[in-house]
C-alpha cells in the first residue's frame, strides 16, 4: 500500500512546464517595483503615476480572468495557453518600444488579461493531468513558479533594467515568453484539453449558487491580500525600524522566496488529503507570523526570520485555493480557477492600498503588518462558516452544488457525488 501512495508523487511532465508559464507570469507580476526608478525617469512621469502600472496589473487580473475564461470557454485549452503567451509577448514588445506613457499602461493592461487568461487555465490544465488525489499537489508544483520568480525572477530582472535599462527586461520577458509558447504548443498533450461538448456560457454562470466556492474565494482574497499587504511595504520596515541596511534588502526578500517555494510545496502535498486543514494552517499561520512581527521587528534576527516564514505560510494558498474552488464549482471548473485568480488580486488590491495608508498613520512602519494580521485573522470567518457548513450537513447539496435541471449531466451528477467524498478528509486534523 505504501507504494501505492508514492506512485502520484510522480506529476505529469506537463505540471513543472506549466511552471515556467507562472514564473514568467509572476515575474512581470511583481517586476514593476524593481524597475520603477528606471520607468519614472525614462517616461517622464511622477513616481505615483509610475505605481498606476502596478494597479492596472492588478484590475487586468481582476476583470481580465473570468471575462477571457468565458470568452474562450470553447477554444482548447492548449491554443487558449498559446494565445494567452502570445498576448503576453504582445504587451511587452509595445511596452518596451512605447515612450508614451498611456500606451504603455494600456499594454500593462493587456499583459495582466493575458497572465490571468494563462493562470486560470494553467490551473485547469495542471490539476486535470494530475487527477484528482493530487491536484493540490500539482498546484503546488505550478504555483511554485510564483515562489521562484521572487527569488530570482525580479531580483533578475531589476539587475536587467539597472544594468541596461527597463526595456531590456521586457524585450527579455518577451523572448522568454515567445520561446514558452512554441514549448507548451508542443508539448503540452492533447488529452489534457477538454474532451467533452464545450458547455454553454450559460452554464458556466451557475457557479455563483456554489456557496462554498465564494467561501474559499474570501478567504483567498484576505489571507493574499495579508500577507501581500505586509510583503509590499516590508522594505520600509527592515530599514526604518529593524535598522537593516538597503543593501541587504534583496537577500531578505530572497529568504521570502524561499519560503514561498517550500510553502507551496508542503501546502500542496497536504492540500489533497487534509484541505480545510491546509487553509485554517494558513490563515492561522499567516496571522501568528504578522502577530510576532509587529513587536519583534526592532531586532535582526527574528525580523529576518518571521519574514521567511511569512512567504512560507501566505504563499501556501496558491496551492490550494484553486483545485478547492474548481471542486466546489464543479459545473464551471474553468471560471471557478478565473475567479480564484481574480480573488486573489482583489486582495492584493485591497490590501496594499489600505497598507499604504496605514504607512502614513501613527503606526508608521508596522501600520502595513497591522493592516495584513486583522485581513489574515477574518481570513478566518469564511473557514469557520466552511467547516461548520461541513458538520451541520447545510450544505444542501442537490440546491447548492447540482446544476439546473435542463443543465444537468450525468458527469456533473458525478462530480458532485466526488464533491462530498472529497470534502471527507476536511474533518480529519
Amino acid at each position: 500500500m505504501s507504494s501505492l501512495r508514492e506512485k502520484p508523487a510522480k506529476l505529469p511532465f506537463v505540471v513543472p512546464l506549466l511552471a515556467l508559464g507562472t514564473f514568467l507570469m509572476s515575474t512581470t507580476e511583481f517586476i514593476i517595483a524593481g524597475v520603477l526608478p528606471e520607468m519614472t525617469g525614462d517616461l517622464g512621469v511622477s513616481v505615483s503615476q509610475t505605481g498606476l502600472l502596478i494597479t492596472a496589473f492588478a484590475i487586468g487580473m481582476i476583470v481580465g480572468a473570468p471575462v477571457i475564461s468565458l470568452a474562450t470557454l470553447r477554444l482548447p485549452k492548449r491554443l487558449t495557453l498559446v494565445l494567452a503567451l502570445t498576448a503576453f509577448v504582445a504587451g511587452h514588445v509595445v511596452a518596451a518600444v512605447s515612450s508614451d506613457f498611456t500606451v504603455v499602461l494600456a499594454a500593462r493592461v493587456l499583459t495582466a488579461i493575458a497572465t490571468g487568461a494563462f493562470l486560470s487555465v494553467a490551473a485547469i490544465v495542471a490539476t486535470t493531468a494530475a487527477g484528482p488525489a493530487a491536484a493540490s499537489r500539482a498546484m503546488g508544483v505550478m504555483m511554485s513558479g510564483m515562489g521562484l520568480a521572487i527569488v530570482a525572477g525580479v531580483p533578475l530582472g531589476s539587475y536587467v533594467g539597472q544594468s541596461i535599462g527597463w526595456r531590456g527586461t521586457f524585450w527579455a520577458l518577451a523572448v522568454l515568453a515567445a520561446v514558452a509558447a512554441v514549448v507548451i504548443g508542443k508539448l503540452v498533450p492533447a488529452e489534457t484539453e477538454h474532451r467533452d461538448a464545450a458547455p454553454s456560457v450559460r452554464s458556466q454562470f451557475g457557479v455563483v449558487r456554489h456557496g462554498r466556492m465564494w467561501l474559499v474565494l474570501a478567504a483567498t482574497a484576505l489571507v493574499s491580500g495579508g500577507f501581500l499587504a505586509a510583503y509590499s511595504y516590508v522594505s520600509t520596515l527592515l530599514t526604518e525600524r529593524t535598522g537593516i541596511s538597503e543593501g541587504a534588502v534583496p537577500l531578505i526578500l530572497v529568504g521570502f522566496g524561499i519560503g514561498a517555494l517550500v510553502g507551496t510545496t508542503i501546502v500542496g502535498r497536504l492540500g489533497d488529503r487534509k484541505p480545510l486543514t491546509a487553509l485554517f494552517g494558513i490563515a492561522a499561520g499567516s496571522a501568528l507570523v504578522l502577530l510576532l512581527l509587529i513587536p519583534l521587528s526592532t531586532s535582526a534576527v527574528p525580523t529576518i526570520i518571521l519574514v521567511v516564514l511569512l512567504g512560507l505560510t501566505g504563499m501556501g494558498i496558491t496551492s490550494i485555493a484553486t483545485p478547492l474552488a474548481v471542486r466546489f464549482g464543479h459545473t464551471a471548473p474553468g471560471l471557478a480557477a478565473a475567479l480564484t485568480v481574480s480573488g486573489f488580486n482583489v486582495g492584493i488590491a485591497i490590501g496594499s492600498w489600505i497598507a499604504g495608508s496605514a504607512l502614513e498613520s501613527s503606526l508608521g512602519a508596522t501600520g502595513p503588518e497591522v493592516v495584513g494580521l486583522i485581513m489574515a485573522a477574518l481570513a478566518l470567518i469564511p473557514l469557520v462558516v466552511l467547516a461548520a457548513m461541513r458538520a451541520t450537513r447545510t450544505d444542501r447539496t442537490p440546491r447548492e452544488t447540482l446544476p439546473a435541471p435542463e443543465e444537468t449531466t450525468s458527469q456533473d451528477a458525478e462530480a458532485a457525488a466526488q464533491e462530498q467524498a472529497d470534502l471527507s478528509p476536511m474533518t480529519t486534523v
